[in-house]
């Protein structure tokens, strides 16, 4: 059974959305302007079969690393599709140490559906 929420909460919720999360579009836009630093958290083997442009891999077993990420500009992170948390969780490691994230809306199979490059 679905409950009235508070109006207030749920505006929060709605501008922080806004604030750390990019669609496809606006992900292509930020690339082609330099704003950007995307990081890959799927597996290397579907990360070779195809990726963001500019994408940097970092799968889950090396984000101890931190490889690829900046303090400069926001990271975008992404992994399969809408159903993964992968993504979440990768961004919600990384803002623990300090990096300013964002996470893609619909990850790799909503930007390969809205037809955009892919590097190979």
């Amino acid at each position: 059974m679905l409950t009235v929420t508070s109006p207030h909460k749920a505006l929060e919720y709605f501008e922080n959305k806004l604030e750390f999360t990019i669609d496809p579009v606006g992900l292509n836009e930020a690339i082609k302007n330099r704003e950007v630093n995307i990081i890959d958290v799927r597996d290397e083997k579907d990360y070779k079969k195809g990726h963001i442009p500019t994408a940097i891999n970092l799968p889950r077993e090396r984000w101890d690393t931190f490889e690829g990420l900046t303090h400069e500009r926001p990271n975008v992170v992404y992994c399969y599709g809408i159903t993964c948390l992968l993504s979440t969780k990768a961004a919600k490691e990384f803002s623990l140490n300090d990096f300013p994230m964002m996470e893609l809306i619909g990850g790799f199979e909503e930007w390969e559906r809205r037809g955009l490059w892919i590097e190979r």
